[in-house]
């Protein structure tokens, strides 16, 4: 009896580490190691300028970055579920248009937005120079100024609301719409439908959608730099270039950590045995028409928006763009955009490799341990980028020390940086803080392939790598494409990261634009900046047509 217990035990653990679980294994050692690194600071002795960065900078820091989530992240997720409110559940002018175009403000990297915007609205900006010339009114200059907090938050609330709008909406337009029909039989207006219907039904994706708006604001840093706002993520940056203290940005570091994991742990204590099931069966979206004063309210309110944040910063760079191309478009450009690709193709193709091999771990085993696993993977992209890069230059500054003796007797001098100065520290950064967008997308495509087509493989003979390679890839084509494509963009975007982490002899658009905009060189950022917005164009029109046939 027992020897039967001993092989059904080994058995059982011999069929799930395979070779697919070791290798999923590996690459979350990979991404996880660099995050635990950074926490690890917290139980080392401090260095002697610990005192004066937690007594200067930390406190204070910390207080504004906290003002900047509260600010922005209420604001943005509340003009996010009003605009999917009126495009999910009313009929009116252009509402159709809207639907899409609300989405476009993703596209412009909020950084681009706060040069763009801190131009225009300057003494001799467009918006004053039309004011002045052609209607004759001088405003005060307060009125304008926007290198404030103040400034930072109208900033980020612009570029990230779409991730509210986008999530809720999407929610509205899918469920039942027997909540909102019966509300409205028994005598509930709009605002009541809107606050005791609609907010509690759609809590999930709010939730959603504002975690990510509160994630992005964290991981900033071109805004709160540009615009002189103090938070955790500048705090780092000040830490390791100006005091040359990188001991003491990876403790604030490992602080901006713990706030994440901070606000993880909260919203999952608030959703705690809540249950957001709605009814199925009858209409999926029911709208209703909007006629006279409220049907113009309505398309200026979404009209006003998508002008601020998208027509009018994406024209003008346009305009700027036309002035300096010819100035700005030499070899090194070229060779500035080959790069950049370049960086971003290496490093989507190893995320696209790890997600897939995640996906179907997790899809093959099913148990707790392999989804956990994947869940850990992803949390990377709700860590902000500068954590990100001090943990991944912790971890290869101590392969470096550890392979030393390698470097010398390779004909290396003594305390010789080989990995911490390649483009592999950065591609390295880039799969850690971006493997959720291309497992997402490959999670959803295996959720959609039916388990008969993988039986039906395996009964006519064919192994696990040939009904993979054969049965499963040919069927997760749009899938793979639109998490590459995904993950391509963003990491093309990416500022803190590449600031951090790129080589003395790489370079990258967003890079370039940012360090134009810093030496107030507005005019020569305006092409790699809308080249940028061009390439980010195409991951919005990914998210929405992945969102439809989700």
């Amino acid at each position: 009896m027992r020897e039967f217990t001993y092989h059904r035990v080994f058995r059982t653990i011999k069929s799930h580490l395979n070779g697919w679980l070791w290798m999923t294994m590996l690459g979350a050692a990979v991404i996880l190691l660099p995050i635990l690194y950074v926490l690890s600071t917290l139980f080392h002795s401090p260095t002697d300028n610990w005192s004066r960065v937690k007594q200067y900078l930390f406190v204070d820091y910390a207080l504004g970055s906290l003002e900047l989530v509260v600010y922005a992240g209420f604001t943005a997720t509340a003009l996010g579920v009003t605009l999917a409110w009126l495009v999910g559940r009313y009929s009116f002018p252009l509402r159709n248009f809207y639907r899409w175009a609300l989405i476009l403000p993703l596209a412009l990297p909020p950084y681009i937005a706060a040069y763009t915007y801190r131009t225009m609205t300057g003494y001799t900006g467009f918006i004053q120079s039309t004011l002045r010339n052609e209607f004759g009114v001088s405003v005060p200059p307060r009125v304008f100024e926007v290198v404030s907090l103040r400034g930072a938050v109208f900033i980020l609330v612009l570029t990230l609301f779409p991730y509210v709008y986008m999530l809720t909406r999407n929610y509205l337009e899918r469920q039942s719409a027997v909540y909102l029909d019966n509300a409205a039989l028994l005598g509930h207006g709009g605002f009541s439908q809107f606050f005791r219907v609609m907010l509690p039904l759609a809590r999930p994706a709010i939730v959603a959608g504002g975690m990510l708006v509160v994630f992005e604001i964290m991981s900033d840093y071109g805004v709160a730099s540009y615009f002189g706002v103090q938070t955790l993520s500048t705090a780092i940056f000040q830490t390791w270039f100006g005091l040359y203290d990188v001991d003491s940005a990876m403790r604030l570091a490992a602080w901006l950590m713990l706030a994440v994991i901070g606000l993880f742990s909260l919203e999952r204590y608030l959703r705690r045995n809540r249950q957001y099931s709605f009814a199925v069966g009858g209409q999926t979206r029911s709208l209703k028409k909007l006629r006279g004063k409220a049907a113009a309210g309505a398309s200026l309110y979404c009209g006003f928006v998508f002008l601020l944040a998208f027509v009018l910063p994406v024209a003008q760079l346009a305009v700027w763009t036309s002035w300096t191309l010819n100035k700005v478009w030499r070899p090194d450009f070229l060779n500035l955009i080959q790069s950049t690709f370049a960086g971003a193709a290496y490093a989507t193709s190893i995320v696209i490799v790890l997600a897939l091999l995640a996906a179907r771990t997790t899809r093959k085993f099913g148990s707790g341990f392999a989804y956990a696993l994947s869940r850990m993977m992803t949390s990377g992209y709700a860590v902000p980028g500068a954590v990100v890069a001090i943990g991944v230059l912790g971890v290869f500054t101590q392969l470096d020390h550890l392979l030393s003796g390698f470097y010398i007797r390779m004909g290396r001098i003594e305390g010789a940086l080989v990995l911490s100065l390649s483009l592999g520290m950065l591609l390295t950064g880039y799969v850690i803080r971006f493997f959720s967008m291309g497992y997402n997308a490959l999670e959803s495509g295996y959720e959609k392939l039916p388990n008969a087509y993988l039986e039906a493989s395996r009964l006519l003979g064919r192994g696990s790598w040939q009904t993979f390679a054969r049965v499963e890839l040919p069927l997760l084509r749009g899938s793979l494409l639109t998490g590459f494509m995904l993950t391509f963009v963003e990491i093309v975007k990416e500022l803190p990261l590449t600031l951090l982490l790129r080589p003395f002899n790489f370079d990258t658009l967003a890079a370039r634009a940012y360090r134009y905009a810093a030496d107030e060189r507005i005019y020569e950022a305006a092409p790699p900046s809308l080249l940028l917005v061009l390439i980010s164009l195409l991951s919005v029109w990914l998210l929405n047509r992945w969102g439809r046939e989700k």
